[in-house]
């Protein structure tokens, strides 16, 4: 099917649901894709099906105007999923998902005008669809998420001339200042000062997230490296340590405070963090150091300065667009590993304890350093 196929005589939607990605990091990487249905459909009602919590990290936003967020469990989970969309009669779908439940999911909902990218063998459940670009004849290319969900929203809304870009945004195929965004509520900023005070941190003090988790051991950079990365910044650089996880990382994240020998270190996962709270504590913070991983994506979003760790995950999967003041610095396990390969498939060879502390190091000492100089500019603001 061509990739104009999708706006042949397509009317524009009076009521479009959107399938949101299931991931932090990739809902946020949708927010650009997000930001542009949006503005070129000013009078379309727009719903979203989102699972648990990606409401909560898009609240505030004005891109949607109805949450449905469900979770399709069990066999008969699309079932009562689409039961619960009927009522709503949308006459238009994009699904930002690959999978094939999600697909199933709008089909019986009974949405006339299904679009996405043809994978997980749901072609037959799609009127319009978009072949994700492969390396080869099998595998799939790695593309930054950013850049996908904007094809996309492209193939949607139908291809228009863009201004040229330079940078990271030129080689996502973005226009020039499009970035991510997120909204910390009043509520999430309340809760985050709640958070924060009943760690220690005052109003004001200047603060470092080291988010040392992630879905998967194998991405997660070294405890006692983490604790001596703590122990610098505080020592050279007078920053406080705001350690974050998940509840489920509750323990590393205790690991690395233990270890540290002169960084005071407070806890989130002990504290009563949220997902909301999260990206109020993220806005304020100076710089974070984090393995691939959702909360990288909402720091970034809110313009922090962010060193990202990367071992046998492909960094590409997830480039981001950042703020020229609030640069990214990628850190790879193995920065001679030829493009023409993968990181994921080459999981000894790109280690993540392969990254030395010296690089992740000198990487934080640039930031901190360029934030010094942009401080009127307002990174973290």
């Amino acid at each position: 099917m061509p990739e104009d196929a999708a706006q042949l005589d397509a009317p524009k939607p009076l009521r479009l649901l959107i399938v949101l990605p299931s991931w932090v990091g990739d809902a946020a990487m949708a927010t650009p894709a997000l930001r542009r249905i949006r503005r070129e459909l000013p009078g379309t009602f727009i719903g979203a099906l989102a699972r648990p919590g990606i409401d909560q990290l898009l609240a505030g936003s004005d891109f949607i105007d109805e949450y449905h967020v469900e979770r399709a469990s069990g066999v008969m989970g699309p079932k009562f999923v689409a039961a619960k969309l009927r009522p709503r009669r949308y006459d238009a779908t994009i699904l930002l998902t690959n999978s094939f439940s999600t697909a199933l999911i709008v089909r019986i909902a009974g949405i006339p005008r299904r679009v996405g990218y043809d994978r997980d063998a749901r072609g037959l459940l799609l009127t319009d669809k978009l072949d994700a670009p492969k390396r080869g004849l099998a595998e799939f290319a790695p593309i930054s998420a950013v850049s996908y969900y904007w094809r996309l929203a492209d193939f949607f809304l139908g291809s228009k001339p863009q201004p040229a870009s330079r940078g990271v945004n030129a080689q996502l195929g973005l226009p020039p200042g499009v970035t991510m965004e997120l909204v910390a509520t009043p509520a999430d900023e309340q809760l985050a000062s709640d958070i924060l005070a009943k760690g220690g941190v005052a109003a004001g003090e200047r603060y470092a997230i080291l988010n040392p988790g992630g879905n998967n051991p194998a991405k997660r950079w070294p405890v006692d490296r983490f604790a001596r990365l703590a122990d610098d910044l505080a020592d050279l650089h007078n920053l406080t340590i705001v350690v974050n996880g998940s509840p489920a990382e509750a323990e590393l994240v205790s690991q690395i405070a233990a270890a540290c020998k002169k960084a005071r270190c407070v806890e989130l996962p002990r504290l009563g963090i949220t997902l909301g709270a999260l990206k109020a504590v993220c806005r304020r913070a100076e710089l974070m150091v984090t393995n691939d991983t959702g909360p990288r994506h909402i720091a970034a979003a809110f313009g922090v300065p962010v060193v990202s760790l990367f071992g046998p995950t492909d960094h590409r999967w997830t480039i981001i667009p950042t703020r020229e003041h609030a640069p990214e610095i990628i850190i790879t396990a193995d920065p001679t590993l030829p493009e023409s390969e993968v990181s994921n498939d080459h999981p000894e060879r790109c280690a993540i304890d392969k990254i030395s502390y010296q690089r992740v190091w000198e990487a934080c000492e640039k930031l901190i350093k360029s934030a010094g100089k942009n401080a009127g500019q307002g990174v973290g603001a």
